[in-house]
């Protein structure tokens, strides 16, 4: 089976409806999580940009505490660098795991790749910055988890650039789909919070007023410091190497789960919290 999605690059196989079952699973997660992002990359850039533009800077506390300090310019740069950065990165990253955009624009494809490590970089620091000195919301499981991802970014991100300066584009791109992972991780929390949400029908496991309660220390846990969706990745990885027909179903099993989880937390995500504040 063909496919026009970096994540996938199936290798020759005995058993091709195994083959073809994950390589559909995987494909079927990346389009629907690149539609995820971008959603919520344009909400980004609408929210805080319209805000910004009208110069009501205060209105960015509606979603982020402590957003905006008034006479704290420094600060309210590094917020405002994390936002547009972030912005940035969630809708130039999923660009980066097309081939069409290597094999077309190739120039593109390097450029782009260049400021997305640099983007990443700043928006990891930044958001240290902001977890560890603006009072942010949570508590501290929360706040260490976050700050542990901010350390694989960094070291996936230097591994990323170093194997592409290499020219061993192989490993450039594993460690480049392990970044883009990790560097999501806030994304996954969100949308797994919504679906959370959806399914309970209110907040169930925390407390809405204070954001903590053993649900958020958990999924702190396991989308920033153990990332389920880069262990699901390495499960893929692994069964691509291993071309097995159960582990390869079973794989595509996992990943057609956390599809249908991440997709209702997406749509949870738009219709409650994007679109009501765009």
């Amino acid at each position: 089976m063909q496919t026009n999605v970096d994540i996938l690059s199936p290798q020759p196989t005995s058993n091709a409806l195994a083959t073809k079952t994950l390589t559909f699973a995987a494909s079927t997660w990346l389009i629907i999580a690149t539609a995820g992002q971008w959603a919520f990359g344009f909400y980004i850039l609408l929210f805080y940009g319209k805000a910004a533009i009208a110069g009501d800077f205060e209105h960015w506390n509606k979603v982020l505490p402590h957003g905006y300090v008034p006479g704290d310019w420094k600060g309210n740069l590094i917020v405002a660098i994390h936002v547009l950065l972030a912005a940035i990165m969630v809708i130039g990253g999923p660009l980066q795991l097309f081939p069409s955009m290597r094999q077309y624009f190739p120039v593109f494809h390097r450029w782009l790749g260049r400021i997305y490590i640099f983007v990443v970089f700043l928006v990891s620091t930044a958001g240290l910055t902001m977890v560890w000195t603006r009072g942010a919301v949570g508590d501290s499981g929360q706040h260490i988890s976050i700050s542990i991802q901010a350390v694989y970014i960094i070291v996936f991100a230097l591994l990323a650039f170093r194997y592409a300066r290499r020219r061993q584009f192989a490993a450039h791109r594993i460690w480049a789909l392990r970044l883009f992972m990790v560097v999501n991780g806030v994304w996954f929390f969100r949308v797994g919070l919504m679906f959370w949400l959806m399914v309970n029908g209110g907040p169930v496991g925390f407390d809405p007023e204070t954001f903590s309660g053993p649900f958020l220390t958990l999924l702190a846990i396991f989308t920033y410091a153990i990332p389920l969706s880069l262990i699901i990745l390495e499960l893929y990885f692994y069964a691509q190497r291993k071309q097995t027909t159960g582990l390869s179903f079973f794989t595509a099993t996992i990943i057609f789960v956390f599809t249908i989880i991440m997709g209702i937390g997406i749509i949870g995500a738009a219709m409650g919290m994007w679109l009501p504040r765009v």
